[in-house]
Formats: structure tokens, sequence, C-alpha cells
């Protein structure tokens, strides 16, 4: 067993060739006990893989670490993860890295097929690219895979209102990531313009927002947050003034579980959906779902 496990999570680990090669990344995973290795490679601003095959589906993703991210190691584990699901499936995978608002742009719109890692999104959230629809009715959602607590971050040492009830905090600055689902409640209250919100255009941006007090707490996965910092471009004075200068606020809102959301204008998307969710149960009963997150984490320390 720790032999096989070895031997799976170093397959996993992300080559980059020389400048004029185009670079190249690895995915494997075992199902069915056979263990598969597919190399992608990166053409103009997708990553392909499976290329032999005519069934394309072509996904948007963003910069969310440590869970996806283009310059984490092996992309991250949710990269990983829907390149084995949708390959173990005979498609050609094609991943694109965009901002979170454009890449939900281009799916509910039918630019793209699969917009991922999304949150639950409830039936009555509005699209912000279609006048008049929801957002369910432009995608459908696959079923769930792992993901991670959301709450809210306010600055060190300062109060909140919180105590574990949304009321309490009627009339709050709060900031949220422009496109974002959050938490059905709190997405209502939002929309509901419960709360004063001011939006971001990404993770970090919602920070610097927060600690240059313009809002009194923002919402989001904390472990993001934190993560996000670190792999960002500031100096390293800057990362630490900007952790320093924040807590979680007690306690989380809830843990929120991940999905794939399809564009319903592909018109193979429900056969695509049947597909996903008959991996996705593949992979989590044969403990292979566990294995490839527990890999990301193995084969990327110190790297």
């Amino acid at each position: 067993m720790i032999k096989h496990l070895v031997c799976c999570c170093l397959l996993i680990i992300t080559t980059f060739s020389s400048a004029k090669e185009a670079e190249s990344v690895g995915v494997g995973y075992s199902l069915n006990g056979e263990h598969k290795f597919i190399t992608g490679y990166k053409k103009a601003n997708r990553y392909i893989f499976n290329q032999e095959s005519n069934r394309i589906v072509h996904l948007v993703t963003l910069d969310w670490p440590p869970y996806i991210g283009e310059h984490l190691c092996n992309k991250g584990w949710v990269f990983q993860f829907a390149v084995a699901l949708l390959t173990s499936k005979g498609y050609q995978v094609q991943i694109e890295f965009l901002p979170w608002a454009r890449a939900v742009h281009a799916v509910e719109l039918g630019q793209a097929d699969i917009l991922f890692p999304e949150y639950y999104i409830e039936d009555a959230a509005p699209s912000d690219n279609v006048k008049g629809k929801k957002r369910r009715e432009l995608l459908a959602l696959s079923n769930e895979f792992p993901g991670g607590e959301i709450g809210f971050i306010k600055r060190k040492g300062e109060k909140d209102n919180f105590a574990g009830n949304l009321s309490h905090l009627e009339g709050e600055n709060i900031g949220v990531v422009r496109g974002y689902q959050n938490t059905p409640e709190f997405d209502a209250m939002m929309d509901n313009n419960e709360f004063n919100v001011v939006k971001a255009v990404d993770d970090l941006q919602l920070l610097r927002i927060l600690v240059a007090k313009r809002v009194n707490l923002v919402i989001g996965d904390p472990k993001v947050l934190r993560f996000i910092i670190n792999y960002s471009d500031l100096s390293h004075k800057e990362k630490t003034e900007l952790v320093t200068s924040i807590e979680d606020v007690e306690p989380a809102l809830k843990y929120n579980p991940l999905y794939f959301a399809l564009s319903n204008k592909n018109p193979n998307w429900s056969k695509l959906l049947v597909d996903i969710n008959t991996a996705l149960y593949e992979f989590y009963n044969s403990g292979e779902t566990t294995r490839i997150k527990n890999a990301a984490s193995l084969t990327c320390m110190g790297g």
C-alpha cells in the first residue's frame, strides 16, 4: 500500500521544459486497479491533456491556492483531480486560468464548458452576466467534492458583532470578491442589500480593503486568504504586515464543499454531467479522491 502511494505520488510531479518548448504537466491516478499517467502541455493560454480524443471539454478556473493555482506545485490538487476525472472518461481536457469574474462570464455565456471549483449555487442567486436570469438557469452543478471552511476575517484586536448570527451584521460594511458564492444565507442577505457590500476583484484585494479600513469584515475561506498572501508578489515585509494585521472571526460560518458548474449552452452538457458524477463516485469510492488530495501535499513539500 505504501509502495503504491509513493509511486503514484512521484508520478504527478510537474515538470518544466526549456524556454523553447511547451510547459508540461503530469497527472497520475489509479482506477479499477489500473495506473494511468497523462502528460499535458500548455498551448497559448490552455493546459491540454489527452489530445488524441476529439471529445473536447474547455474548463475555466482561477488562482485559488492551496486548492488550485497556475504557479502552484502541480497546479494544485483540484487541477490534478479535474484532469484525472475527465480523462478517465475519455475527454480531451483544456484548462484555462482566468480572473474569477471572467471565468464565470465565460461559462454562463457558453464560451467555456465548465467552471471550477465552485461553491453551491442557490436557486435564487442572480446572474451578473445575463439580465433577468438566475445562475442555476445557466449552470448545472455536479455532485460535491472536498472543500473547506468559510467565515469572516477582521482586523486583529477589533471587536465584531457576529457571535454566530448573521442578523447581527445587518448594515455592516463587508468585503466580498465579485462573482464568488459564499453561503446561501449570507448571499441571500447580500442580494437583499442587508449589508453594505464592497466588491473586490480577487482575494488579495479583499484583504487590502480590510486592512485599509474600507470594510470591517471580509468573507472567504481563511486558509485560502492566508495562502494567497504568501502566494502573492508582495515583499516579505508587506506579507508579514498583512498576515499580522488580520484574524479569524469565530465561529466559522460553515464547511463548503466544492462543485463543477457546467454551462447548459453546451449541447452535450447532460451527458458530461453524468460522466463527471460517475467519475466522482468512482474516485471517492476507491479512495482515489483522498489519495490525490493528500499526494499534492506530499509531493510539494518544500516546493
